[in-house]
Formats: structure tokens, C-alpha cells, sequence
């Protein structure tokens, strides 16, 4: 059978363009731990389609066995998925359906994936999402703490220089914050969001979610640094982390960093006056606020 190319793929038809002859390329959820968390629905599929493209062959024939399924699998994982996904988008134009899914919980959130799914849409295959379970959604709907708007920054830099800048860059974003981390840099990356976004900041470890020893643990950073730090067992396991976004200071004439950036910028440009009230009406800080600020500035250059 052809194996064609990521460029012979994305000339077979125009992207966007659905190829009705073509497969489809199902990306199924499975369980993050409790096996009963799986779905109707992805059992079926994973029984009736031609092919399973699996993060680790062996860790999922497992979940196979258990559930009596024997569709063949393939590995696409983060080491081949850009070379061998041509040989999935052959199956797919040959008009063979193909599953997607990852060691657990769902393709592409912090696993492979994402390489097979654009190659697929650019080869006008049909991409059908088989929604299920998910770590950090499941963490968020337990935290306790805003989730109407929140951020997924997946998993920090894994050495401690580029953790702390990443964790600087993101200080004053005050959307719920989520992070995957690996068991044995939990307490590292515990140290320093204490360290860059204070001791008080509430925050919630989420791990082994849905297994025997889940722990939801929500304490202040510095407390929750201490837990950790004072039972080894918190430092085994699937991690997710939650941090609560930042709010600014009671003090009215506080001003974010974010703030004061776009105001030097305007203030470059225009009268302080207009500056003042330009940056007031992008970053919804107090015009007053931002003036007197401006003033200040401009007082002491």
C-alpha cells in the first residue's frame, strides 16, 4: 500500500475540503484511572473501527483486553507521529476509520496527537471528537475555585530557571491557573510558585484522580508546599496543580504591571491626558488612577 508524504497529502485535496470517500478520524478519550469511567459510545467505536493509533501499544492492549476489544493497534506518539502519520492518512483515504487515543484521559491535551489531527484536515478527512475524561477538567470542577475563566500552561519548564520565568511571565494573570506536573518536581514547582506568587495564594493539588489514593488537597501556596513537603506519598503519582489567579491589592491606586506597560507605551505617543484615558479604557484600571500615575511619571523624568 502507498505511503504518501505530508506534502503528497496535503495535494490529494484542498484543506477544508471534506473527502466523502475518506475515513474518519475519531479522537476517543479514555479513562485517566477508573476504568469505568470510559463511554458508551468510545467502546463502540474502538470496537468498529479498522485501526487504533495508540500513544504506548502496550499500555493500551490493556485497557483493550479488559474491555474484550481486538482492533489492531499502532503507535503514534510524540517520537513518530510526524513521520508515520502518513501511513494513518493512507488508511484514512483508503476509507478505513481510525481511533485516536492516548495513554489516558484526551489525545493532544499534553500528548501526542496533534500532528495526526492537522494532517487529517488538511487531507480533507472527517475529524470526530469522542469527548470523555480529561484531568484538568475534572481537577477544575473540584478546586473550589473560579472556573468560569481559566488557563491550561500544561507542564512547566522542567529546570528551575525557565520554570521561574514562565511562572513570572504569567503572575499577574487573573484567570485560574493550571499546570500538569511530573510526581518527582511537584515539591520543586510548589517551591517556586510560592516563591513568585506568594505563600498566600490559594492553590489545590489534584492527584491520582480517579484512582485507589486520589488526593484534592486546596490550601495557601506555603501550606500546600508543606503538605507536600512533609508526606512523601503526595510526591508520587499523576499531578495536576491549580492556582487561583491574581487580584490586585485593596489599595485603590494600585496599578497592574500590564497597566503601567501600555501606559508608558501611549504615553510615547500622546498627551498624558489621552494616555491616561486610552489606557484606562483597554485595561479597565480607574482613568483618575492612571492619570495621577502619569503625572507622577512625568514629574520625575
Amino acid at each position: 500500500m502507498a505511503v504518501f508524504t505530508d506534502h503528497e497529502v496535503r495535494v490529494l485535496t484542498a484543506p477544508g475540503a471534506l473527502n466523502s470517500a475518506a475515513g474518519s478520524l475519531y479522537v476517543v478519550a479514555t479513562p485517566i484511572g477508573n476504568l469505568d469511567d470510559i463511554s458508551a459510545r468510545a467502546l463502540k467505536i474502538l470496537r468498529e473501527v479498522a485501526l487504533i493509533a495508540a500513544e504506548d501499544t502496550r499500555h493500551s492492549q490493556r485497557l483493550m483486553q479488559h474491555f474484550g476489544i481486538s482492533t489492531p493497534l499502532a503507535a503514534c506518539h510524540e517520537h513518530n507521529e510526524r513521520d508515520e502519520g502518513s501511513r494513518f492518512i493512507t488508511r484514512l483515504l483508503a476509507g478505513d476509520n481510525v481511533a485516536l487515543i492516548s495513554d489516558a484521559g484526551t489525545p493532544l491535551i499534553s500528548d501526542p496527537g496533534y500532528h495526526l489531527v492537522r494532517q487529517a484536515r488538511a487531507a480533507g478527512i472527517n475529524v470526530v471528537p469522542v469527548p470523555g475524561a480529561c484531568a484538568l477538567i475534572a481537577a477544575l470542577s473540584a478546586a473550589g475555585l473560579p472556573s468560569d475563566r481559566f488557563i491550561f500552561e500544561g507542564f512547566l519548564p522542567a529546570k528551575a530557571v525557565g520554570r521561574r520565568a514562565r511562572l513570572e511571565a504569567i503572575k499577574e494573570e487573573p484567570r485560574t491557573l493550571i499546570f500538569y506536573e511530573a510526581p518527582h518536581r511537584i515539591l520543586e514547582c510548589l517551591q517556586d510558585m510560592e516563591q513568585v506568587f506568594g505563600p498566600e495564594r490559594q492553590a489545590l493539588l489534584a492527584r491520582e484522580l480517579t484512582k485507589t489514593f486520589e488526593t484534592l488537597k486546596g490550601l495557601p501556596l506555603a501550606e500546600l508546599r508543606a503538605f507536600v513537603e512533609g508526606d512523601s506519598n503526595q510526591q508520587r503519582g499523576e499531578c495536576v496543580v491549580l492556582v487561583a489567579g491574581w487580584t490586585p491589592p485593596e489599595s485603590e491606586d494600585a496599578v497592574s504591571a500590564e497597566a503601567m506597560r501600555i501606559l508608558d507605551l501611549l504615553l510615547e505617543e500622546m498627551p498624558l491626558k489621552r494616555a491616561a484615558a486610552l489606557a484606562a479604557q483597554i485595561t479597565g484600571e480607574r482613568k483618575n488612577v492612571l492619570y495621577q500615575v502619569a503625572l507622577e511619571k512625568q514629574k520625575g523624568q
